[in-house]
């Protein structure tokens, strides 16, 4: 049955959710789904903004024959060629063999690369930044925004009903359970969890280049941002738009602390949480503790973009780092985390060396501050250990 929703009065929602995925890019838990979103825009031409992954396919197609109403389909306008939002290109073309499709110089490759339709020349339309297409009474401004987070990405602005369809910025994981636009859902509460989680996992390492397409946008007057993840937005943009400055420039949403330990025998589990209990006593409200082995590491880099200061405790392990820590420290790095304050506890029965690795990692990455002291526990820490963690606590209270 379609399901189809008006974003404006020409502009038409035909997006599908996937409940059944597991493992977002097989890699993310999405334990909400995920929605496709593509758009419809009814003019005296008509245009196709992105498709859907393959597994909505089904949904999609008929959405999109309810959308159009028995028209033809004018423009396919591709502004990313990720899978999850190009994988029925060439379905639409087998279906709408006259269909036009609108991409950049680094579109086109990759829809060969995915692909083996062959277009004629005059169906393929490669734009650049700054180019614009009339479709009648709207016109379409195109504004490249490589980098976020693949080199072919472009948004597209609708200067008629000031929409900007926004490609993979400011989507979110999650289904979409009836309600399309932000504002009909409690967003910050069920949301922005997911959001910052999609944002600092996918798109984080890119900050820079999120600041440059947001700088573009700044100059766009938009009443409406239509992402192809998540919820429309048409109200408070301002505040989402602050979340995407504070997350690209690395600055802190919360003065908080979040723990990440590793702990084979329970020993420096016990030590974070008398750490934990000492934050609590000096009046420290946001305080969180993950265990790296049963947090998904996901989570638990979406936490450190969001809180200002960190602590990271790990066993020793064959001579160097507890492996799941080793992880969530490669993907820091990788995902460019900076601007922290970073305490560090280690913990190593004869030979601790987590703490001088962790040391060597932290410190490679960008306007980090280890706080000291740092704690070195042998085996299991002593009552007369407590001075060292007091001042730690106290270390990281003034960080705050």
């Amino acid at each position: 049955m379609k399901n189809i929703k008006n974003v404006t009065k020409e502009i038409i929602w035909i997006g599908a959710s996937d409940r059944r995925l597991h493992l977002f890019e097989n890699m993310f838990p999405i334990p909400r789904g995920v929605s496709y979103n593509s758009y419809v825009l009814l003019d005296e031409k008509t245009v196709l903004l992105d498709t859907v992954d393959s597994s909505v396919a089904g949904q999609f197609f008929e959405n999109l024959d309810a959308a159009l109403n028995g028209r033809p389909l004018d423009y396919l306008v591709i502004n990313h060629m990720e899978p999850d939002h190009c994988a029925t290109i060439d379905e639409v073309v087998r279906r709408f063999p006259q269909v036009t499709l609108v991409g950049n110089a680094k579109t086109f490759p990759m829809i060969s690369q995915f692909f083996d339709f062959t277009l004629p020349e005059e169906q393929k339309l490669v734009v650049k930044e700054g180019d614009t297409l009339s479709t009648g009474s709207h016109t379409l401004n195109f504004v490249m925004g490589p980098m976020v987070h693949w080199p072919e990405v472009m948004v597209t602005y609708d200067s008629k009903d000031k929409v900007l369809f926004a490609a993979d910025a400011f989507g979110t994981f999650g289904a979409l359970n009836g309600n399309l636009f932000a504002d009909e859902v409690n967003f910050e509460r069920d949301w922005l969890p997911d959001a910052r989680r999609y944002y600092t996992n996918i798109v984080g390492k890119y900050g820079a280049n999120v600041q440059a397409l947001l700088k573009k946008a700044a100059g766009l007057d938009i009443a409406m941002i239509c992402p192809l993840h998540g919820p429309v937005w048409r109200e408070n943009i301002a505040w989402f738009l602050d979340k995407y400055q504070k997350w690209s420039t690395y600055e802190a949403e919360d003065k908080a602390v979040a723990i990440f330990y590793s702990s084979v025998y329970g020993d420096t589990a016990s030590a974070v949480d008398a750490l934990g209990g000492k934050l609590g006593e000096k009046g420290i409200k946001d305080i969180r503790i993950y265990d790296v082995s049963n947090t998904d590491i996901s989570d638990m880099i979406a936490e450190m973009f969001r809180v200002s200061t960190i602590v990271i405790a790990a066993t020793t392990y064959n001579a160097g780092v507890f492996p799941k820590m080793e992880n969530l420290l490669a993907d820091m790095k990788a995902l460019q985390v900076q601007k922290k304050a970073v305490a560090l506890i280690e913990n190593g029965s004869w030979a601790p060396m987590s703490g001088k690795k962790m040391r060597e990692e932290v410190e490679a990455m960008k306007e980090m501050q280890i706080l000291e002291p740092s704690v070195t526990i042998k085996s299991a820490m002593k009552a007369s250990q407590e001075a060292e963690l007091d001042a730690l606590a106290e270390a990281i209270a003034r960080s705050l």
